[in-house]
C-alpha cells in the first residue's frame, strides 16, 4: 500500500435537485479548477451533526489541476457560491458544499485549510465514496487504508449507493 496521490474532493447536496447541483458542481470544476480524473458513484446519505434536514446526495471526484491547494480552495469556494451556497449554519442543508480532502500527500495546516480533511476518518458519507475509489490507499496522517477506516469508524449513519459511476 501506498500514501494517497492525487486530488480528492467531496460534492455534497440535499436542496432542490441534488442530482442536478451536483452536475452544476462538476461542469464548474471542469471549467474553473481542472479536469476530473474519475469519480465515484452517488451516495445518499443521512445528514452529519445535524439530523433533522433532508438526505444528502454526496459524490467523490478526483480531479488534476495546476492551482496550489489554497487557490484550489479558493476556487471551490467561489464554485459553491455561483451554484448558490448559503450559510445557514454549520451542517445545515445546502445546495452544494465542496470539500477538499486530499491534495496529494501534503499535510497542511493553516488558518484556513487543514489537509487531509480532519473528518474523513469520522464520516460514513465520505468514507464509502472513497473505498469505492481507493480502498487500499493509505491516509497520510493515520497511515490507514480507506477499507479500514471505514470498517472501524465510529460513525453508524446510513449511506446507500444510489447511482453507480
Amino acid at each position: 500500500m501506498k500514501v494517497i496521490e492525487g486530488i480528492y474532493l467531496l460534492l455534497g447536496s440535499n436542496l432542490g435537485d441534488r442530482s442536478h447541483n451536483l452536475h452544476l458542481a462538476r461542469e464548474h470544476i471542469e471549467q474553473q479548477v481542472g479536469s476530473i480524473v474519475r469519480h465515484s458513484s452517488i451516495y445518499e446519505t443521512e445528514a452529519w451533526g445535524v439530523l433533522d434536514q433532508p438526505l444528502f446526495y454526496n459524490q467523490v471526484l478526483q480531479i488534476e489541476t495546476q492551482l496550489g491547494h489554497e487557490a484550489l480552495l479558493n476556487s471551490l469556494l467561489s464554485i459553491e457560491k455561483k451554484i448558490g451556497k448559503i450559510k445557514v449554519g454549520k451542517w445545515r442543508e445546502r445546495l452544494i458544499d465542496i470539500d477538499l480532502l486530499y491534495y496529494g500527500n501534503r499535510i497542511v495546516r493553516t488558518s484556513t485549510l487543514t489537509l487531509p480533511h480532519p473528518e474523513i476518518q469520522n464520516r460514513r458519507f465520505t468514507l464509502a465514496p472513497l473505498v469505492e475509489l481507493i480502498p487500499n490507499e493509505l491516509h497520510p496522517v493515520l497511515f490507514q487504508p480507506h477499507q479500514k477506516l471505514l470498517e472501524i469508524t465510529r460513525d453508524a449513519l446510513e449511506v446507500w449507493r444510489v447511482k453507480r459511476a
